[in-house]
């Protein structure tokens, strides 16, 4: 039974609006997730079905005593009707529901007469367009499999490389980012092999951007590279894939259950050259001997998701998500902390390269925000600017909004994803460069920083060996 508390738990969160229902199913134990999360996807589909069948057996009026939740009560009665019954043994809840089992059925075949439709499928809620056309995206996860092999398996097992909509076992390979392939809007990767084992990453093309435009290190032993808001994973896994494994690529988070899940994941990708911080980035000493080396800084904060066109979020009550009637009070207050971040990743002494994106749609939180770091004093200071269209996705044709940049940079080095049109999430993507003329060069910069850590570890032996005399 503690399976259905669970399930209803998790409907619990979702109607105090704590988060998507991806995300919060994201932060279940991993061992009970699949499960847990059929069942309140399933439920959430005939929500309101349901709720008219529990009132009108007055279910919850008598027998208030063994189920006090409405919710708890939709993902039992789901199972009763819907599902292969409630998998639990006897218990005063189950026997409870089952008491009404008689008239709940009759009130569900009431329904379906009084809507004119003959089977449970029917009276499931649809899903939103949008998403139908957003297809579904798998990253290979070049620290384990190449693209070619990912390919072959594909096809031998019954797909074909012919577009992710010419048919239900189709797929293609994307023309802007490397190694991710699109697969058809309706196929599940549950139980996929490769999915199972981190061969492959779920993870949608634009949220792709973000670690591909920041174009870290490959194979370069000294790189540094920051991952500021690393949780849940995917763009971490993405960078150290790009890195070839290899440097350091340093990945903070500050929550400790989201920071858990990012573990889970970076174990699964079979990521050797990550080792996540459970710490607040804006924490982080810029000066720190570790940290201060970082050359390339990645910024994907907390934000409205105003972009995302989940395939579940549709369930929620009354076709609400979070990409809807964003309060301006709380956009303020994202874009005033989206703006802190950037501000102090400019700080890092040897930083060269600064990503930041969001999922939002929202000017203030990406063109505002952009125009308001570019006219920071930590921007001139340090003297960042917007990298040019030519190295951000030139090929991308969907650019930044001119009139929201007042007058401080090309819009035209932003890049802008429509949800719905672009077959993609709503997304935004920036990057900052600083001026060759006030830094090290990439290559000196390098040889610095390897002289710098040779230099730490001789001056540390000297000291122990000064303590061992002095004991002697």
């Amino acid at each position: 039974m503690n399976f259905y508390f669970e399930a209803s738990e998790v409907l619990n969160r979702l109607d105090a609006k704590e988060g998507s229902i991806k995300g919060i199913l994201a932060t279940l134990p991993e061992n009970n997730r699949s499960r847990t999360a059929a069942l309140v996807i399933e439920t959430l589909k005939y929500k309101s079905v349901l709720s008219d069948v529990i009132q009108a057996s007055k279910l919850l009026t008598e027998e208030r005593k063994k189920i006090n939740s409405l919710n708890l009560a939709l993902v039992l009665v789901h199972d009763t009707l819907l599902a292969n019954g409630i998998q639990a043994g006897d218990g005063p809840i189950k026997q409870a529901i089952f008491r009404h089992k008689t008239r709940l059925k009759s009130e569900l075949q009431r329904i379906k007469i009084k809507r004119g439709v003959k089977s449970d499928l029917e009276l499931a809620q649809t899903s939103d367009d949008r998403a139908a056309k957003i297809p579904r995206y798998a990253r290979v996860n070049t620290s384990i499999w190449s693209t070619e092999e990912a390919i072959s398996f594909y096809t031998k097992r019954g797909f074909q490389l012919q577009g992710p909509f010419a048919s239900s076992k189709g797929f293609g390979i994307d023309e802007h980012i490397p190694d991710l392939l699109a697969f058809n809007p309706a196929l599940q990767f549950r139980d996929d092999p490769s999915y199972k084992t981190g061969k492959i990453i779920l993870q949608d093309k634009a949220s792709c951007f973000s670690a591909f435009v920041l174009s870290p290190p490959c194979n370069d032993p000294n790189a540094v590279v920051i991952d500021a808001t690393a949780a849940p994973g995917n763009k971490t896994s993405h960078l150290s894939a790009l890195m070839g494994n290899k440097g350091k690529l340093y990945a903070f988070e500050k929550d400790k259950r989201r920071f858990s899940t990012l573990k889970m994941m970076l174990a699964k990708a079979a990521c050797r050259n990550v080792e996540a911080i459970n710490a607040d980035f804006l924490t982080v000493d810029p000066s720190h001997p570790k940290y201060s080396l970082a050359t390339h800084i990645l910024l994907d904060p907390s934000c409205s998701g105003s972009g995302i066109v989940n395939r579940l979020d549709y369930l929620l009550e009354n076709g609400e998500s979070l990409t809807e009637m964003v309060e301006e009070d709380r956009l303020n207050k994202l874009a005033a902390f989206q703006l802190m971040m950037i501000k102090h990743a400019m700080k890092f002494p040897y930083v060269q390269k600064i990503v930041y994106s969001t999922c939002s749609i929202h000017a203030t939180e990406n063109e505002h925000v952009i125009s308001h770091a570019l006219q920071s004093d930590e921007a001139k200071r340090s003297h960042f600017k917007l990298a040019p269209r030519n190295d951000v996705l030139p090929t991308w044709n969907r650019r930044g909004q001119p009139e929201e940049m007042k007058g401080t940079g090309d819009a035209d080095s932003l890049v802008r994803c429509c949800p719905g049109e672009d077959g993609t999430n709503g997304f935004f993507v920036s990057c900052f460069i600083r001026e060759h003329n006030s830094v090290l060069s990439q290559t000196e910069s390098s040889k610095k920083r390897k002289g710098e850590i040779e230099e730490v570890a001789p001056e540390k032996r000297k000291k122990k060996r000064k303590k061992k005399v002095k004991t002697e």
